[in-house]
């Protein structure tokens, strides 16, 4: 039972959003929801209406039925709703920009490393300014494994030999859990993460006090090849 609402509480809440991206994934869920159950409560309501008043449709000729109640009103609903989730979809994509920071993330059989502009990597922490956006670079390495921040944003794969990029923005300074979210063996339930968003200064000053160098990028191909 408890896995089942994982998603809805603590620190890897969809629901609990902390940035723009995640924020429009939370929306778009609600929406949906709404638009289900605008279906499923005019269902339910024929069939009630079915038990209690027999008789009461029978000057209504069966195609009407079929036309408006099976066809027109989940056709409006779901096209309102198609609609909405690829305008939605739209602002989850990256777009070029500038002053956008970039992040390198190395997913490993079973944990996370994390390279930065200046040349420093951490481990299983990921560093990052609060209120400006950020681009994630997930480079595949060993196996597929997935990169995933429920509180910031939406998730996208880490396949070998490719590299594949998420925007991310916290709006608000804090810690926030990630997870591979794609079966990668046998330690894919401990591979987690913090991404902790930093206000100001902060974030330099966590880069500095990064211990494991490496020149940012000079590793790519040898990543993707593994």
């Amino acid at each position: 039972m408890a896995s089942g609402v994982a998603g809805c509480s603590g620190n890897l809440s969809t629901l609990d959003p902390a940035g723009p991206a995640a924020g429009s994934t939370a929306l778009l869920w609600w929406v949906m929801l709404a638009g289900a159950c605008a279906i499923f409560l005019l269902v339910m309501a024929l069939v009630a209406l079915a038990f209690l008043r027999p008789g009461l449709g029978e000057g209504i000729a069966p195609r009407r039925w079929l036309v408006w109640g099976g066809l027109a009103f989940p056709g409006v609903t779901l096209g309102a709703l198609l609609v909405f989730a690829l305008a939605t979809g739209e602002r989850l994509l990256p777009h070029p920009g500038s002053g956008v920071t970039t992040v390198e993330a190395i997913p490993e059989q079973w944990h996370w490393r994390f390279r930065y502009e200046n040349g420093t990597e951490t481990v299983n922490e990921m560093h990052i300014p609060a209120g400006r956006p950020i681009d994630i670079r997930v480079i595949g390495t060993d196996v597929i494994h997935s990169f995933w921040v429920p509180r910031l944003g939406g998730k996208i794969d880490a396949i070998p030999g490719h590299v594949n990029t998420i925007r991310l923005e916290a709006d608000r300074p804090g810690s926030f859990g990630g997870v591979c979210s794609e079966f990668c063996g046998t330690g894919h339930t401990d591979m987690t993460f913090t991404a902790i968003a930093h206000e100001g200064g902060a974030y330099e000053a966590a880069l500095a006090r990064a211990t494991a160098p490496a020149p940012f990028g000079a590793r790519l191909a040898e990543d993707g090849a593994r």
